[in-house]
């Protein structure tokens, strides 16, 4: 049985690993996904819906309001709707900073004493000065291991849904089945 285990703990890693480093992909937005991010709507009125789609860390802008484009189309046809006009557009960029303290650091004295830590600053070549301090995370050996930015970004849209021959004379009315041709192959889905 031991030979076994082995094996089965790295599968079960390579699929964690694999789902964690994937882009949001066409999805419903749920707690339970694999991978984080999706689309949501909230109907407001019969004919006006509020769409949303939001993505994770690696996914980028341009497929956030790709996708959430396309979900306004696939929404508008699953309600009996031939084209959609949009109302109001919106695209939320959110940046978090990690910081971590350098791990190697550890005082003779122990570290329970706050923020009683070495500072120091040091001249680089070129003229310009460094600084040292475990809690910002910039040692002067590893100048930005520390800490990383996080970027996510979500896309919102309200529209309102129409039936019959899709008006011409409106620069923000869209046909559904339009959008979807163009935009459907190059949709990623949820493998599995």
């Amino acid at each position: 049985m031991k030979q076994f285990i082995g094996p089965a703990l790295l599968a079960c890693a390579a699929v964690v690993l694999t789902n964690c480093s994937q882009a949001t992909p066409y999805q419903p937005e749920s707690a339970s996904s694999a991978i984080h991010g999706g689309y949501s709507h909230e109907q407001i009125a019969p004919d006006l819906f509020r769409v949303r789609f939001h993505g994770n860390s690696l996914t980028s802008r341009e497929t956030v309001e790709a996708y959430l484009l396309y979900r306004a189309a696939e929404l508008t046809v699953e309600q009996g709707g031939t084209w959609f006009r949009l109302l109001d557009r919106e695209t939320e960029h959110t940046v978090t900073r990690e910081i971590r303290r350098d791990p190697l650091y550890r005082p003779w004295y122990g570290t329970n004493y706050g923020y009683w830590l070495p500072y120091w600053s040091y001249r680089v070549r070129g003229g310009g000065w460094l600084y040292y301090d475990p809690w910002h995370a910039d040692p002067f050996w590893a100048d930005r291991f520390d800490s990383r930015e996080i970027e996510e970004f979500e896309a919102s849209a309200d529209i309102r849904i129409g039936r019959g021959p899709v008006p011409t004379d409106d620069t923000r009315v869209y046909d559904a089945r339009r959008v979807m041709a163009d935009i459907g192959p190059r949709v990623v889905r949820p493998k599995g």
